[in-house]
């Protein structure tokens, strides 16, 4: 028996009454320097070998921390080939990228730079240019060792730590506010729960703290292997990292490969594959309107 079926079944009844989720606190602790610096570099284009990809390209923070794009277009106008996730909450996954291949925000910031197709650029290249720039006085200022690919991949997590959204209405409701969710929320949040959506997607960034496989009573039909391109163990074959569902309205498309940009679709396929479940149209319009809730509130520092 699939184990993800075997654990729902033997501890459905605690999953369905135990609260598994956890509001996003208001603030965390980062080094405030670096974090300015960080943010710098996060928007800075020379980051990418032909001066015209930023961090801020793939991850846009007045909207929902992503590209609203099926798949991300890096230098030159190429295209990757998988959904660029959500920059905001990422401080609070427990790996990073699709299928967890960076620990933390300091290994995935390093990824892109030398990726061909985002920034396509080298460190080897990248450091001297930096030091040729006012960036080696605020490196130094900083870092013992100056510009580092080390330090420019720590600078720049510093400050994606920042990037977090709490209060989100659902949030205000598990702090004790019981008039932050309207019934028809309140309803969809129990649907949330009981329709087994909540094995998956619980915890402080519901979701982000765990792997699945997508496609568990249906193929998925997914033509990226996930985990498995890491591993390469048979087993891990179409296992992603289950994603967050904080400020789901504004990350659309969705899912690894982008394929729909309808909320409401994106939750009826989840039931197909993931719970093997249909669900009502009342039942969805309240689930959604949950869902909507998850929406947090954006930094307030976030200009170039």
């Amino acid at each position: 028996m699939n184990k993800f079926i075997l654990y729902t079944l033997l501890f459905s009844e605690f999953l369905f009454s135990a609260e598994l989720i956890t509001p996003i606190p208001t603030n965390v602790d980062v080094d405030q320097a670096k974090a300015t610096l960080g943010k710098e570099l996060f928007y800075e284009t020379k980051l990418s070998k032909n001066n015209t990809v930023s961090c801020a390209n793939c991850h846009q923070l007045y909207s929902g921390g992503d590209d609203d794009l099926v798949v991300s277009q890096g230098i030159n106008g190429a295209k990757g080939s998988i959904n660029a996730p959500t920059v905001y909450n990422a401080v609070f996954n427990f790996r990073q990228f699709w299928d967890g291949r960076a620990k933390t925000l300091k290994d995935q910031a390093l990824g892109p730079i030398e990726n061909p197709i985002e920034m396509g650029h080298d460190f080897e290249a990248l450091i001297p240019e930096l030091n040729q720039s006012d960036y080696k006085t605020k490196f130094d200022a900083l870092y013992e060792d100056g510009i580092t690919r080390d330090n420019i991949a720590d600078a720049i997590a510093e400050f994606e730590k920042t990037l977090i959204t709490p209060n989100a209405p659902f949030d205000l409701y598990l702090k004790g506010d019981v008039t932050a969710l309207n019934q028809e929320e309140k309803e969809g949040y129990k649907l949330f729960k009981a329709k087994g959506c909540i094995a998956c997607h619980h915890g402080i960034n519901i979701g982000g703290n765990s792997y699945n496989k997508f496609g568990i009573f249906s193929d998925s039909n997914s033509s990226d292997l996930g985990r498995y391109n890491v591993t390469h163990r048979e087993r891990d074959k179409f296992y992603f990292k289950v994603p967050s569902l904080r400020n789901i309205e504004k990350t659309a498309p969705y899912f690894h490969d982008g394929r729909t940009d309808d909320l409401d679709e994106a939750v009826l396929l989840m039931a197909k594959y993931q719970l093997g479940r249909k669900i009502t149209k009342d039942e969805l319009k309240k689930i959604v309107a949950f869902l909507k809730s998850l929406n947090g509130e954006l930094p307030q520092d976030i200009e170039p």
